[in-house]
């Protein structure tokens, strides 16, 4: 099966527990579904799901782990989109929240979405094990936090220089957690650090091609808004390196996090392909 086949397999089955994750008719759950159910690749929970499925996890597990990275991702995106933050207007071809709704509404959304990953988390349904179910939490309260990704969005908003540094926080923080999450369910150590060390590796390279697309796409290929970094004066790898030396940068990250699947043989294809993806994605 191609990856673009497998992606939307995968995107299927996780909207499909999303949407019954979110089975309410009120006001603010309907503008939750628009935030994690609009369109997109669900790139995290398809890590999650096929890091698990290398390790054998306990796939319906990792499935509702995969939920609860997407509803973190959904909420990230949510609220990285108000005026106080970079102030878009459009997210994957749509209106973003606060544009469909208001910002209040946006505000809560967001904060509604966080909390649901972890109540996914905590939940016996995830995992019968309470020590499990703790070290899930705990992972994805480090990835999501002041040690993760809002640590990495802070540091953007100061204009901080550190790209890389950064973006491993901002963008690879929930991207390492993705694959550590079916490590945990499937109990797997030593398969955990070769994984986190595959998806670091491709978080940066995932930011890298959306720092490329910025620069050299456009507004109705992309459904977002094009060059702001530049026209704002952020840094970003692009702005950085160069547009030559970013790919030669992102090449570099790609052959790396392939190496690191070594462990794993031709179980990790589907992984394998993931970079590829990155390479050449257009949205």
């Amino acid at each position: 099966m191609s990856i673009d086949a497998r992606l939307v397999e995968v995107a299927a089955q996780v909207d499909g527990a999303l949407h019954a994750l979110t089975s309410a008719d009120d006001r603010l759950t309907q503008a939750m579904r628009y935030a994690v159910l609009g369109p997109g690749k669900r790139l995290r929970p398809f890590l999650a799901i096929e890091a698990g499925r290398v390790l054998g996890a306990n796939a319906a597990a990792v499935l509702r782990a995969a939920c609860a990275i997407e509803c973190i991702h959904a909420y990230s995106l949510v609220h990285d989109d108000l005026p106080c933050m970079d102030d878009d207007d459009l997210r994957r071809g749509r209106p973003t929240v606060h544009r469909a709704y208001d910002e209040a509404t946006a505000v809560l959304v967001g904060d509604s979405l966080q909390c649901l990953a972890f109540e996914i988390l905590a939940d016996p349904k995830t995992h019968p094990d309470p020590a499990i179910r703790a070290d899930l939490v705990l992972l994805l309260a480090r990835a999501a936090g002041a040690a993760g990704m809002a640590a990495g969005q802070a540091l953007d908003l100061a204009g901080s220089s550190d790209i890389e540094r950064m973006q491993s926080l901002k963008t690879g923080a929930l991207i390492v957690a993705s694959v550590e999450v079916a490590a945990i369910i499937a109990g797997a150590a030593e398969a955990r650090t070769s994984l986190a060390a595959y998806a670091a590796d491709l978080g940066l390279a995932f930011q890298i091609a959306d720092d490329l697309l910025d620069a050299e796409g456009n507004t109705e290929e992309l459904g977002k808004a094009t060059g702001k970094d530049a026209g704002a004066g952020k840094a970003n790898f692009v702005t950085q390196l160069g547009i030559s030396s970013a790919r030669k940068k992102l090449e570099a990250l790609a052959v790396s996090a392939k190496a690191r699947l070594d462990l794993f043989g031709q179980e990790a294809s589907s992984l394998r392909d993931a970079v590829d993806f990155v390479l050449d994605r257009r949205r």
